[in-house]
């Protein structure tokens, strides 16, 4: 073995023990219980999503900074919202915000096929090749307002917001299948609630709050730009 192969091995081992260990602190607080979700974040290399300069901060949990005004979300929070919207293996899974591709990439290993919308060209852009670099298949990135949802790949057996909306966005319901699940923060920035939005099979819908917390704006015709419209903060 090449000496740079074993420091390329101790890097990998030392990444992993991080995963594992951020992965167990979540688990403990109780945050996230589903042992497929578990094993989803405790896969994905997250700090490969992330500038290389705050790669060692990867596995704290707490959102860093992806550029273009961007962060990547809290591993917690893309647990959670992948726990609450109970993806089921070979489901249809829409992703509203790109950004880095990491909750892409962990909701690859729990759908049968993820669609991802992203306004911001350059991050779908680096988003499409961490996924490419890691062998991820099942992923579609778009760039597009993710708030008018993807109408052609529709109906979705889940629905995932990576950014917190004014109201639940009407076009994502509409786009849930018979008993799909919409995933959304809701609120401003001092006081978001993560709501799940489910789909009953007469039709109607039933929502239910998961609790308080905290994500970046989602910017779009049916986001903040709607919301500012009318004169609301």
């Amino acid at each position: 073995m090449k000496p740079e192969d074993s420091e390329v091995a101790r890097a990998a081992r030392a990444g992993a023990e991080a995963r594992r260990a951020m992965v167990g602190r979540i688990v403990a607080a109780g945050l996230v219980a589903d042992p497929r979700v578990v094993e989803a974040l405790a896969t994905v290399p997250r700090h490969l999503f992330v500038p290389k300069a705050l790669a060692a901060e990867a596995y704290g949990d707490h959102a860093l900074p992806i550029g273009a005004g961007q962060t990547i979300t809290q591993a917690a929070n893309v647990g959670r919202a992948a726990e609450l919207a109970a993806i089921r293996p070979g489901a249809r899974v829409l992703e509203i915000g790109t950004g880095s591709g990491y909750e892409a990439a962990v909701l690859s290993l729990l759908a049968g096929q993820v669609f991802s919308l992203e306004r911001i060209p350059e991050l779908a852009e680096e988003a499409r090749r961490l996924l490419a670099l890691l062998g991820v298949r099942n992923v579609s990135v778009k760039v597009f307002d993710g708030t008018y949802g993807w109408r052609e790949h529709a109906p979705y057996d889940a629905i995932v917001v990576a950014a917190a909306a004014p109201d639940v966005p009407s076009p994502l319901v509409s786009q849930l299948s018979a008993t799909g699940r919409l995933v959304v923060p809701v609120g401003p920035a001092n006081r978001q609630r993560l709501l799940v939005v489910k789909k009953l099979p007469s039709g109607r819908t039933r929502t239910e709050d998961a609790g308080d917390v905290a994500y970046v704006p989602l910017v779009g015709k049916f986001g903040w730009e709607k919301a500012r419209a009318e004169g609301r903060r």
